[in-house]
């Protein structure tokens, strides 16, 4: 059975995956840019972007480092990631996607649990 997932603000209602880039989206017009994941058996899923890339982190369980989608050719820079504390950050695009592959990235996730066979990621591990 695939794991169901709901948004880590205190919400109890899952989120059906095919509806999850539309909730991702217009949370970022809502200004919240940083926007975890929780599925039922304890693991999380990360989405932080500056609207033109995003970090996408899947992390197995409370203090595991994870693994998150890279993108191994891109080079350079990108700042304007704001986390739900304030803090703004910078990534490697090297390890961020372009916003619209990281939103298909997360539907996948949501809808079978794992990532799209063909995804590139890193294993932090």
């Amino acid at each position: 059975m695939v794991d169901s997932w709901v948004i880590d603000d205190g919400s109890t209602t899952p989120v059906p995956s095919g509806a999850v880039s539309a909730m991702l989206r217009a949370r970022c017009d809502r200004g919240r840019f940083e926007t975890w994941l929780t599925s039922s058996s304890g693991r999380s899923l990360a989405f932080v972007t500056n609207t033109e890339r995003a970090m996408v982190m899947l992390l197995d369980g409370e203090g595991d480092p994870g693994e998150h989608a890279v993108d191994p050719g891109a080079e350079g820079f990108s700042n304007g990631f704001v986390l739900s504390d304030g803090q703004h950050d910078a990534y490697p695009d090297r390890d961020t996607v372009p916003v619209d592959e990281a939103l298909r990235l997360v539907e996948h996730i949501v809808s079978t649990g794992s990532w799209p066979a063909a995804a590139r990621r890193v294993v932090d591990r």
